[in-house]
């Protein structure tokens, strides 16, 4: 029945579900404890109403900010979807910078530690990433072959290995081989400690990736090689590996993007990258959070870099997938 309502008029169904979706978001930022101070600036001259009526003051505040957000719903949707994208862009990183803008952050103590952050602790995170995701793909690479193979032994090498480390918090094979290692004679420093740990456990992450991709290719490509005269390794190499790689790129690419932030925890034992220099020059002053956001912002540009990286990659095999 209430289909058919909707059929019937649908323009009053959608103005229904509107102010349906408007009295929700109401309900539910007095839920979250929305303060009566948004309608106290809003109407300076009810002050001292809202304070005799506290829950009726935070109603309206809660109304007000979802009546706020309806119409700039609407004023959004009135532009062309590339200025759309901007716009809301825009916003929300306006609604950021308010947010930490509100720690009364010392401006002058980040403009004086950002320079170092940079050129210490973004250098050894690249660094420690970019060599972390090349040992994992060349990882993920044979534990796929290995896990398409018919010999069990190969098969259960490879099994026990993603389950090992997919299986461990990547914390614990942190300290397992800087700490784990030396009770076995090999004493290994830390830079090369993180690098293996992340190695392996998004080696293993990367495993299941690679042989998904591999196993998407049609069969028929193999038993085509195969009638053309080339090995296993050559069909593998020539034939296989260039069509999966459409499909394993982009979800490689998530897992750099992952490694890169993933990289602060081999700061326990004692890297410089660059959460580790935000904790300890934060330290100096007591302006950790100043630190801590500041480094957050750089992770975040790292990001966005590799995303935009990784989408021409992923167009670029597109074309020739197309092709």
């Amino acid at each position: 029945m209430i289909g058919r309502l909707i059929l019937t008029y649908p323009e009053t169904a959608r103005r229904t579900g509107g102010l349906l979706i408007l009295a929700l978001v109401t309900a539910a930022l007095y839920a979250l404890g929305i303060s009566s101070a948004w309608i106290g600036r809003l109407l300076p001259a009810s002050t001292t109403w809202l304070a005799e009526n506290p829950a009726a003051g935070r109603w309206l505040s809660a109304g007000a900010i979802a009546l706020i957000f309806a119409l700039n719903w609407s004023l959004l949707r009135q532009l062309p979807r590339r200025q759309q994208i901007v716009a809301v862009w825009v916003e929300l990183f306006a609604l950021l910078m308010m947010f930490f803008y509100s720690f009364n952050l010392s401006f002058a103590f980040i403009a004086k530690k950002i320079g170092f952050l940079i050129t210490q602790g973004v250098f050894t995170t690249l660094y420690i990433s970019v060599i972390s995701i090349a040992i994992a793909t060349a990882i993920a690479l044979a534990g796929a072959i290995a896990k398409l193979s018919k010999n069990g032994v190969v098969y259960g090498l490879a099994t026990f290995y993603t389950s090992l480390f997919r299986g461990l918090p990547l914390l614990m094979q942190i300290y397992l081989i800087y700490l784990g290692l030396p009770q076995v004679g090999y004493v290994i420093s830390a830079v090369p400690a993180g690098i293996l740990a992340l190695s392996l456990c998004y080696g293993a992450y990367m495993t299941e990736i690679f042989r998904a991709g591999i196993e998407s290719i049609p069969r028929g490509q193999t038993e085509g090689a195969t009638a053309l005269g080339l090995n296993s390794g050559q069909t593998m190499l020539l034939v296989i590996l260039p069509q999966a790689l459409r499909v394993i790129i982009p979800p490689t690419g998530n897992q750099f993007i992952a490694m890169l932030k993933d990289s602060s925890l081999v700061s326990v034992v004692g890297v410089w990258e660059l959460m580790y220099l935000a904790r300890t020059q934060g330290q100096t002053e007591f302006r950790h959070i100043e630190m801590l956001i500041t480094a957050s912002m750089i992770y975040w540009v790292m990001s966005m870099v590799l995303e935009f990286l990784q989408s021409r990659i992923e167009k670029r095999f597109g074309r020739f997938s197309a092709r």
